[in-house]
């Protein structure tokens, strides 16, 4: 098979892609390497794919129809799958730069969602959406079935408005889709932009981290190799013709304390952190927490790594790629 997969310099698109590759497949790599974080920690991820077999990899950027549309045009007849990762991350982030979300997350969907009807051979159009999308939601865990129309970030926001493309798509073309809402994924690899890459940075250089509400946040941290699990697990089972575009949680399916992050990475790197309390800032919520009985009865979905045991072996990545004794 001829997968293609956007972003695929970043965290989860690398470590997908690998797998991929790893089975036998073809992959197409789109990625347009920005400048959000260090590109030289995506750049090393392109590295490990482009010495495999069966890996090409374009570098464009999605919101760049013209460029997207003659990058695949010799691929395009062969493609079975698309895994459209690629989006501008970052809840925070969105408040100071908004366009950049706007471009990457909404237009860069509708490109690929203009690509993906013209693939004659398309079987299944999987993307990433966000468990952000559940806004100030207090009932838990989060199912699929909520209300989620109270978006409280524009990351959140633009994320949702895929999601309703996507039911348009699905709706006019017949696209069989299914979006994943992504609940925290972490591990090597990972995204520095994320709070346990920060922390642990912070933590060996001696410098303070923030924690809000006394570290009493709750977050369902998923590891990598069980988002790339789902994933996988979700490809050969594109909804039937006729149904709506399909939207699956996957997450860890355990809601853990930002303050238990915290003290794993202590214990990992051997030094305490310097803990600065601060209230919980607006695009915060208090809590995310996965149902995932749609994922597992789909796909066999069964997180099996705690955070117990992700953690030390990011501490251990973490180690090796800053040279940290």
């Amino acid at each position: 098979m001829t997968i293609l997969v956007t972003g695929v310099a970043g965290f989860v698109g690398s470590f997908v892609a690998a797998a991929l590759l790893a089975r036998g497949d073809e992959v197409i790599g789109l990625d347009n390497v920005n400048s959000y974080y260090d590109v030289a920690l995506k750049e090393a991820r392109l590295t490990r794919l482009t010495s495999q077999p069966g890996f090409s990899f374009v570098k464009v950027d999605l919101a760049d129809r013209e460029a997207v549309f003659a990058a695949l045009a010799e691929a395009n007849a062969g493609i079975t799958e698309v895994i459209h990762l690629a989006a501008q991350a970052g809840v925070r982030y969105s408040m100071i730069d908004p366009y950049a979300y706007v471009a990457s997350n909404v237009m860069g969907h509708v490109v690929m969602l203009e690509a993906a009807r013209r693939m004659p051979a398309l079987r299944h159009f999987v993307y990433a959406s966000s468990s952000s999308v559940y806004g100030g939601n207090t009932s838990l865990p989060f199912r699929e079935t909520d209300p989620v129309d109270l978006p409280v970030s524009l990351y959140a926001a633009t994320k949702r408005a895929d999601e309703l493309m996507g039911q348009a798509y699905s709706h006019l073309y017949g696209l069989p889709q299914t979006g994943l809402r992504f609940f925290t994924v972490y591990g090597p690899w990972g995204r520095p932009d994320m709070a346990y890459y920060s922390f642990a940075r912070a933590i060996v250089a001696g410098t303070p981290i923030t924690l809000y509400d006394g570290g009493q946040l709750k977050r369902d941290f998923t590891y990598i190799d069980d988002i790339v699990q789902g994933i996988l697990g979700c490809l050969p089972h594109p909804p039937a013709a006729g149904e709506c575009a399909r939207l699956l949680n996957i997450g860890n399916h355990r809601a853990e304390k930002v303050a238990t992050l915290v003290r794993l990475l202590e214990e990992g790197l051997g030094r305490c952190a310097v803990v600065q309390d601060t209230p919980r800032p607006v695009a915060d919520v208090e809590e995310t927490f996965a149902d995932i009985s749609a994922i597992r009865s789909l796909a066999g979905f069964e997180p099996r790594t705690t955070l117990a045991e992700g953690i030390p072996r990011f501490v251990s990545w973490f180690r090796d790629w800053h040279k940290v004794n």
